[in-house]
């Protein structure tokens, strides 16, 4: 077993070997990670070293990076987020694929091509790539900014548009066209409904099944079935596999193990999209960039200056400011990993000599190779925007702190400044920089970062503290962060904020004992308030107060136990709120009769 498995041993080795080695050196030289593992695939590569003999296997089971990066964004889009970029998809996005590749296809055939050659070289090259440009987004913290939206939305159709541009393809070369329609649409109509339905009504109750057994393994088995499943399901029936895992991703968006997910895939989509950009390094042709440097060049910055002056002027078009609309362009100009795809087929059903399309998968490759350096450019001198958001968070100088306050709004502060009255070492997270920037000037120290993130909380030194404020606004991200801190540093005690109560009963499903409704004792004191005023007595006033508060966190904890039957769920609430003001009222009425 040993021996056979000698081999890939030996390539795994030499893979994280080189990645140990550059990418620390890259990112110190602020050149960046995905520069560092596309000068490992180089040199690695059969046009180098030589120690890597078959890079087209590397990047074809590589391409499961994307696929679980994609997984990953649709978990971040539900669907009504996604259902708002309809318009950037199904416009921009089309406009974009048509106009970028019929400029390119009159280019071509004005150089010599045939037209058949002429529209594969085109529409390949209209096409960019998804884990570059996510990849850069996402690094920088940019892909829910509005020039990351619009950047994405355009991908996303690139990715449908892959379909039809195979089916023309086999037309060109002498295929049917009419099979297609029928058969392939009710493929395609067929796997979507599945996936749906498969979704919404029962992959959430097999990961509620599979969660309750608190076995980490089998719930990492389980996502890695639904991500590779509906992956290969849609590369079945001719669509792409990042297409089907994005769609499974989205219909899980609002599935209350999203985190999870998250969690348990991250670590697969980061290594393999790393050995995605080695293997795209090791593909780089150097035999055709020495014998034709200068044609290789040229069709390099050709295409990626069309499609970026079209990219801007489409993106005007629809609304985008200046300095978004160029950012989409710098994003999105290089070539894709699905151009070598289409050129492939092409040269199986001769519509590409050889010659063409090592150019093209030279062209393309470059392309990729000089994203990370445009990108970067445009990032330091071009960039006209102030979005504060973008900037990198802090370097935490403080972690022996015993209290950490995720969230700065008017619940953290408070406790921050009685923490600060009481000499209490604290350190403070705050993911809104003009939230940050507004607390200095009021002297403040208040760190920008984001307390959802790993590396963030264990920069604020969360391993030592003892006691964790979970006080962030946002209901999702909040439970984001108990889910992580409660998982990872099971020994801090979480204090948490919650704005009602179904966000405190998703955070007592984490096991989170100490909770508290933001507005509720405000909510009780006016009530005291009122009745005082009113002319009952202040005293009776109290105890039925303490009486309400009692009977309310006992009605709490039952409505957490029948939170997955919303019939008794109802039943329960309904019967429960009727005897608490019978309780009331019987109370009420002991005073009058004294």
């Amino acid at each position: 077993m040993l021996r056979r498995m000698h081999p890939l041993l030996i390539q795994l080795l030499i893979f994280s070997s080189a990645a140990i080695i550059f990418v620390p050196l890259f990112t110190r030289l602020g050149l960046g990670p995905i520069l560092a593992y596309l000068f490992s695939g180089i040199l690695v590569g059969p046009m180098a070293l030589g120690l890597i003999k078959d890079p087209a296997t590397i990047l074809h089971f590589s391409e499961l990076g994307v696929v679980f990066l994609l997984f990953i964004i649709g978990l971040e889009l539900a669907p009504a987020k996604l259902w708002k970029l309809k318009n950037s998809i199904f416009g921009f996005g089309l406009l974009q694929v048509l106009i970028t590749g019929l400029f390119l296809m009159q280019i071509g055939s004005f150089l010599g091509l045939e037209k058949s050659a002429a529209f594969v070289a085109g529409f390949g090259l209209a096409l960019s790539s998804t884990a570059f440009a996510v990849q850069l987004l996402e690094s920088h913290r940019q892909l829910t900014t509005k020039h990351g939206q619009g950047a994405f939305a355009v991908l996303m159709f690139q990715d449908i548009a892959v379909v039809p541009i195979l089916v023309i393809l086999s037309v060109l070369a002498g295929g049917g066209s009419g099979a297609f329609t029928l058969a392939g649409g009710a493929k395609v109509a067929g796997a979507l409904i599945g996936v749906f339905v498969l979704g919404q009504y029962v992959t959430r109750h097999v990961f509620r099944l599979i969660a309750e057994t608190k076995i980490q393994e089998v719930f990492i088995a389980m996502s890695l079935i639904v991500v590779l499943g509906t992956a290969v399901l849609f590369d079945a029936i001719g669509l792409s596999m990042g297409m089907g895992a994005f769609v499974a991703g989205v219909l899980l968006a609002n599935s209350e193990y999203r985190h999870e997910l998250v969690a348990s895939l991250i670590p697969f989509k980061g290594l393999l999209l790393g050995l995605f950009f080695i293997a795209v390094g090791m593909s780089l042709d150097l035999h055709v960039i020495v014998a034709k440097p200068a044609v290789v060049l040229a069709v390099t910055i050709g295409f990626m200056l069309i499609k970026g002056l079209i990219v801007f002027g489409l993106g005007r078009g629809f609304r985008f400011d200046k300095d978004a609309a160029k950012n989409i362009a710098v994003t999105i100009s290089q070539g894709g990993e699905f151009a070598f795809v289409i050129f492939s087929v092409a040269l199986s059903k001769n519509l590409l000599s050889h010659d063409h399309v090592s150019i093209l998968n030279a062209a393309v490759t470059t392309s990729m190779i000089l994203t990370p350096l445009v990108f970067a450019t445009n990032q330091r001198f071009f960039r006209k925007t102030s979005e504060i958001s973008e900037r990198p968070f802090d370097v935490i100088d403080d972690n022996t702190s015993e209290v950490i306050i995720a969230g700065f709004g008017r619940f953290g502060q408070i406790v921050a400044r009685f923490f600060s009255s009481e000499v209490i070492s604290f350190t403070i997270l705050e993911h809104d920089a003009a939230q940050v920037e507004t607390a200095r000037k009021f002297g403040n120290k208040v760190y920008y970062g984001d307390a959802s993130r790993m590396d963030v909380l264990e920069s604020a030194g969360i391993a030592k503290a003892k006691f964790f404020v979970l006080a962030v606004d946002d209901v999702e991200k909040s439970v984001e962060i108990a889910q992580k801190v409660k998982k990872h540093f099971p020994n801090v005690d979480i204090v948490a904020r919650a704005r009602n109560r179904q966000h405190a009963i998703s955070l007592m499903e984490l096991g989170i004992q100490s909770i508290h409704r933001e507005t509720y004792l405000t909510s009780l004191e006016v009530a005291r308030e009122i009745l005082v005023k009113k002319g009952l007595n202040p005293e009776h006033v109290k105890r039925r107060i303490a009486i309400f508060r009692f009977h309310d966190e006992k009605i709490l904890k039952e409505q957490f136990e029948h939170r997955k039957d919303e019939k008794k769920l109802i039943r329960y609430t309904t019967q429960a709120n009727a005897e608490l003001e019978e309780i009331l009222r019987a109370d009420r009425a002991s005073d009058y009769r004294s």
